[in-house]
């Protein structure tokens, strides 16, 4: 038998490393793929929300919002296309939060429980889960805006500007679903997660650019509503959308949301570490699920 130098044994590590990320890749998505394709009322319990909001909240306000011409736009617009993308981001983020619920129960009981003790680095497997719900969001916008042209909503979804709209949706759902892990962090039980989501989701989407403009808000004297909406990370991620639909430039909304994103994705992964970690995790030590 030929005897092979140790040199030679050990340079296909590396590949064989890269080949468990991605099979830890595969894994994961298409786990969440598959859950999502057996669950058939999740696709519809997802667009009924924004469904809802565009074919009644914004019917009875469909001629009160063409007031003025304000950026993006070059014209008037009726209140159902000013919403859209608003409705767009609830969908990012409603899909992110309750990817952070799945996110509690798997690290207490699930699959995630066995990945996070795998031979893999933590931050790895937590990106192949946030990539995961922003695929799953894709598919959930993709069908709103399918079913919103059907109603009668129409964006400008064709032409050069569609590449960075799907930039800026992708890197949207993105931030919110890092926001998600960040909030798992901290929460040991599904019964606390309910609280917990009133807490963020609601605030985060009303007080934000999802359903008037800023200047509506600081025109009617509600000051305080319009300085909290104005640093609403959320506010940004629908303002990126809604800009780059028009051609406008976004600002500087991108570094905002792609800050976030670094931010609270770093956090989470600090937080899943039980040696460094914080929250309910790190006091719960090395010993236990996370």
């Amino acid at each position: 038998m030929t005897n092979f130098p140790a040199s030679s044994v050990t340079r296909p590590l590396p590949v064989t490393g890269l080949r468990h990320a991605w099979l830890a890749l595969q894994a994961i998505v298409g786990r969440e793929l598959f859950k999502f394709s057996r669950q058939y009322g999740r696709l519809l319990s997802a667009l009924v929300r924004p469904l809802l909001w565009l074919m009644v909240f914004a019917a009875g306000f469909r001629n009160v919002f063409g007031v003025s011409v304000i950026d993006p736009y070059d014209t008037y617009i009726t209140y159902d296309e000013y919403i859209a993308p608003g409705l767009i981001g609830m969908i990012l983020l409603f899909n992110g939060m309750q990817s952070s619920l799945a996110m509690v129960y798997d690290r207490e009981m699930g699959l995630m429980r066995l990945l996070l003790t795998a031979p893999l680095p933590r931050w790895w497997v937590l990106a192949c889960k946030l990539l995961a719900t922003t695929v799953l969001s894709l598919i959930q916008v993709i069908a709103f805006l399918a079913v919103a042209a059907l109603l009668g909503t129409q964006l400008p979804l064709l032409g050069a500007q569609v590449f960075h709209f799907l930039v800026a949706l992708v890197c949207g759902a993105l931030m919110l679903g890092s926001i998600g892990l960040l909030l798992s962090v901290h929460i040991r039980q599904l019964e606390n997660f309910a609280g917990t989501m009133n807490f963020v989701i609601f605030p985060m989407y009303f007080i934000s650019t999802a359903l008037y403009p800023l200047w509506k808000l600081q025109e009617s004297g509600a000051e305080w509503v319009y300085r909290l909406a104005s640093w609403n990370p959320f506010s940004f991620a629908v303002e990126w959308m809604r800009f780059v639909l028009y051609g406008k430039d976004p600002g500087v909304a991108p570094w905002v949301v792609l800050g976030m994103l670094a931010v609270c994705f770093g956090l989470a992964c600090w937080g899943y570490d039980p040696q460094r970690g914080f929250g309910a995790l790190a006091k719960r030590g090395p010993g236990g699920a996370g």
